[in-house]
């Protein structure tokens, strides 16, 4: 056993011993090779140095190369700059020169004007005295004639040339008197034609007697039936009469409510086409027709409302409407009428700013009462108030109707612009139809009122009594007497005269002077 322990430690010994001498030998030969390698790297250092002087003194020599073709450019540069600069002084030294030259030639056509002038002034001078001179004399021998001093002359003159303008200042204030009523209602008349330019309606005219055509004379027989029955059932149910007479193929319906006069205009036709005429068949015809006039009575109403783009009316405001479809007045259809015071009403306030929408419904509603029955009490304007009142309407559009006739008074832009529109609709040419004998009845009175006056000669209306054309007698009216006839005449008129829209009065005064060379 001790010997394999020595066994051990000798072996362990040698192999230490081996271990030491290997390290000894490496370390030998790394600080051989060690060596080497500095002195391989102090001689690529030395190289590295080297190179880098040899770059270093050419980048050296580069860089004075740039700096001196630099300071070149610059100077190349400053010398083209100071020679341009050199060129510009030389131009304006010479503008400067031409303007000094210029200068001294208008002073020395200056001096000579001022030369001349000083000889004008004195030959002036010489001239106004001599003016002076042959003045005195002259006034002096006018004194001598007329035996007025100058001053009393003077005075004269003065009362003259007062008076004068006295009289040009009287017709240059009526002027502009006349003038200025033209431009006041130049705002009013561009208005109205607009709102005229801007609404188009047409208009059916309708009478008190409808006519329905016959396709024989046998068939008059056939609808007064057997002992007249079956006209009296026609009449009893439509409450209209029928007007048999000579006239050929033809029944006249008369009857004063338009919306029967339809009815019964409806049933005829449907009675005639049909051919079956008898007291129950026509008692079917009637109440169908009437059911159909209703409705079409409606659809009027919806269809204004809808045309002038007013909305929330009360339904049975608009059935009202409707009925107005079949009501004329002096011969113009209520319904077409109020639309087109509603869109006349609606134009103007919004050219006035104001609310266009309640101006078209006050206009729209303006005249629903003419759609109550005749019969009822009360004018058309208490009875359209009173519905308006029960259908809760606008207390704005009610004060415009109640006042469109001025029933009271107008308070209200919107009620000022229904009058207007109403009144425009109403009597603009071709509106409203009257009969001859009311036609000529007024233009005998307002040619009977024209020659009333004294130193008028003839009167004559024409344009369908829309205009007056008065001769005067020149002896006896002067122009500013015309002025004051034309005035009364117009008041005349007004208080004694009715008549739509408005009256021109034309006076001429012709004066005229006849000689014959002998």
């Amino acid at each position: 056993m001790v010997e394999l322990w020595v066994l051990i430690v000798a072996v362990v010994a040698a192999f230490v011993l081996a271990a030491a001498a290997g390290c000894g030998i490496g370390f030998m030969i790394r600080k051989n090779i060690g060596e080497k390698k500095i002195g391989s790297a102090e001689q690529e250092a030395k190289r590295i140095v080297d190179d880098s002087k040899k770059n270093a003194e050419a980048k050296k020599k580069e860089i004075l190369l740039e700096g001196k073709e630099e300071v070149l450019r610059l100077r190349n540069d400053t010398e083209r700059e100071l020679k341009e600069r050199r060129t510009e002084v030389s131009r304006l030294e010479r503008r400067i020169a031409q303007k000094e030259e210029n200068l001294d030639k208008k002073a020395e056509a200056l001096e000579r004007k001022s030369e001349q002038l000083d000889e004008k002034l004195k030959a002036n001078d010489a001239v106004r005295e001599q003016i002076n001179e042959v003045l005195g004399r002259h006034l002096t021998r006018l004194e001598e004639i007329s035996g007025y001093t100058a001053d009393e002359a003077k005075a004269e003159l003065l009362n003259r040339v007062e008076s004068e303008a006295r009289h040009e200042m009287a017709q240059k204030l009526d002027e502009l008197e006349t003038q200025f009523k033209e431009e006041a209602d130049s705002k009013a008349r561009n208005l109205l034609s607009l709102a005229i330019q801007r609404c188009a309606a047409d208009h059916v005219t309708e009478a008190t007697v409808s006519a329905v055509a016959l396709p024989n004379e046998e068939m008059k027989g056939r609808i007064i039936g057997r002992e007249g029955r079956n006209i009296q059932k026609l009449e009893t149910l439509t409450g209209v009469e029928l007007i048999i007479d000579d006239t050929p193929e033809a029944i006249a319906i008369s009857g004063f409510d338009p919306v029967r006069r339809e009815i019964a205009r409806m049933t005829l036709e449907r009675l005639i086409t049909d051919g079956r005429i008898h007291p129950a068949r026509i008692e079917e015809t009637v109440e169908k027709c009437r059911k159909e006039v209703e409705g079409v009575i409606k659809q009027a109403g919806e269809r204004a409302t809808f045309e002038v783009n007013v909305h929330g009316i009360h339904p049975e405001l608009v059935k009202l409407l409707g009925r107005l479809r079949y009501r004329t007045s002096y011969g113009q259809n209520v319904l077409q009428h109020s639309i087109e015071v509603a869109w006349l009403a609606g134009i103007m306030a919004d050219e006035l700013g104001v609310d266009g929408t309640t101006a078209r419904r006050a206009g729209l509603l303006h005249d629903i009462g003419k759609a109550f029955p005749q019969d009822m009490e009360g004018s058309h304007v208490e009875l359209g108030v009173n519905a308006l009142k029960k259908y809760k309407e606008n207390a704005e559009v009610l004060h415009a109707v109640e006042a469109h006739h001025n029933d009271v008074e107008p308070h209200t832009i919107i009620a000022i612009l229904v009058q207007a529109a109403d009144s425009v609709s109403a009597a603009r040419p071709g509106a409203r139809r009257e009969d001859m004998e009311n036609y000529i009845k007024r233009l005998q009175k307002l040619e009977e009122i024209a020659v009333s006056f004294q130193g008028v000669d003839k009167a004559f209306a024409i344009q369908a009594g829309r205009e007056i054309r008065v001769m005067v007698k020149p002896e006896v009216v002067n122009d500013e007497g015309m002025k004051l006839i034309a005035r009364e005449m117009a008041k005349k008129i007004e208080d004694e005269v009715k008549y739509p829209g408005q009256i021109k009065l034309n006076l001429i005064r012709e004066t005229r002077t006849v000689d014959y060379a002998k």
